[in-house]
């Protein structure tokens, strides 16, 4: 066999509900003895970070937090960040929250000891290299979303504000050293997010089962990650107490940031530039241009979405997973098209000519063109 491939798989994941009780002892474990929690606005008043900083303060590592972290975290919100950390002489992150929170917590622990400008570290062939590895800071990932998978990765999604751009920012030692996956977190969503965060793991699991890359791992991750995702993803949105659906799409996040390593492709090569201009939700921005992306590559994975609808039980081969795919989405509120979405459509060039650079183009099954781009962005406005 002539093939040759690297895998890595995540870390240390201590998973049930009840579980961020064990916060403190997590820390510690890792190093820390006054760690900085980094979350998002939304969060940082809520009652489970608050209970979080209660449990840090309780066993004496203090309890600072930083939240001045947005939806779509920005250059601007890391350089304030790591301003936090090294004011209050941190020795480490908590990062807690969705993929904005997650991400930029990592992105802090990275860069605050770093020389060179966060971008030089952008994931472009070896440029982590850059990197001083022993510098970068011990993290601890609680996610209180199932979308991400972030708390899985060794990257960070980080946007250019002036350019208008998302950066993925890539370092091995970006992976957390230890994830607390506490389901009972996550039962405070509302359901747009609850939607927003379950496609985006679907989308993850999806690219990277059909990215042309060789990792038959990361593919039986993600045919187990969907099969997740359709069976809990609806009974989570309907019923937000539902810990068995909530706990299953937390591992269902997890495993399709796992599997991505494999590759993603078209869906997030439009979704991040849309997201980038625009500031709309990643993963229902997925979801908008999902069905359009999957005609467009019908070509190239026929094949491989019958042997998927077969394994979820969906009849008629690749028309009927498209059907399922687009039931889904109207099950769960998504809008129809990305004008519906709020994203103008006088900006359809800039939006192709980005998604051709974007970092997860070379992932997808048939080969990024102007062309095959136009044509799914042309779907996806309801063209």
């Amino acid at each position: 066999m002539s093939i040759s491939a690297n895998w890595n798989y995540p870390t240390a994941i201590k998973f049930g509900a009840g579980r961020v009780k064990e916060l403190p002892d997590h820390a510690r474990a890792l190093g820390m003895a006054r760690p900085l929690l980094v979350t998002d606005k939304a969060l940082a008043t809520l009652p489970i970070t608050q209970n979080a900083l209660a449990l840090l303060a309780a066993a004496g590592l203090g309890g600072e937090v930083f939240s001045d972290v947005r939806s779509n975290p920005t250059g601007e919100d890391l350089e304030a960040g790591i301003a936090a950390y090294r004011a209050g002489a941190h020795d480490g992150v908590i990062a807690f929250g969705g993929g904005s929170g997650l991400d930029l917590g990592k992105l802090i622990a990275f860069a605050a000891h770093q020389t060179r400008p966060i971008w030089d570290f952008e994931d472009v062939g070896d440029w982590w290299t850059r990197a001083d590895s022993s510098a970068i800071a011990p993290i601890l990932a609680v996610p209180t979303t199932a979308g991400t998978g972030s708390e899985v990765g060794r990257a960070g999604v980080i946007t250019d504000a002036k350019a208008h751009v998302k950066k993925v920012i890539f370092h091995p030692k970006m992976m957390p050293g230890i994830v607390i996956c506490d389901p009972a977190l996550t039962i405070g969503m509302p359901p747009v997010i609850t939607a927003g965060t379950g496609l985006d793991a679907f989308a993850h699991c999806l690219e990277a089962f059909c990215a042309p890359s060789y990792h038959p791992l990361a593919e039986g991750i993600a045919l187990e990650g969907m099969r997740l995702v359709k069976e809990y993803l609806p009974r989570a949105y309907k019923t937000p107490t539902d810990i068995e659906a909530r706990g299953h799409m937390m591992s269902a996040a997890a495993m399709g940031a796992t599997a991505f390593q494999k590759g993603l492709g078209a869906i997030h090569a439009l979704s991040h530039p849309i997201g980038a201009l625009y500031n709309t939700h990643h993963g229902m921005t997925n979801a908008v241009v999902m069905p359009a992306v999957l005609q467009a590559n019908r070509s190239g994975i026929e094949q491989k979405i019958k042997r998927l609808a077969a394994y979820l039980d969906i009849a008629g081969g690749f028309d009927g997973f498209l059907g399922f795919v687009r039931k889904l989405s109207a099950e769960l509120e998504v809008p129809n098209n990305l004008s519906a979405f709020g994203v103008p459509r006088d900006e359809f060039d800039r939006i192709v000519a980005m998604s051709l650079e974007d970092p997860t183009a070379g992932g997808n099954p048939l080969p990024l063109t102007p062309e095959l781009a136009s044509k799914m962005l042309a779907a996806a406005f309801g063209d």
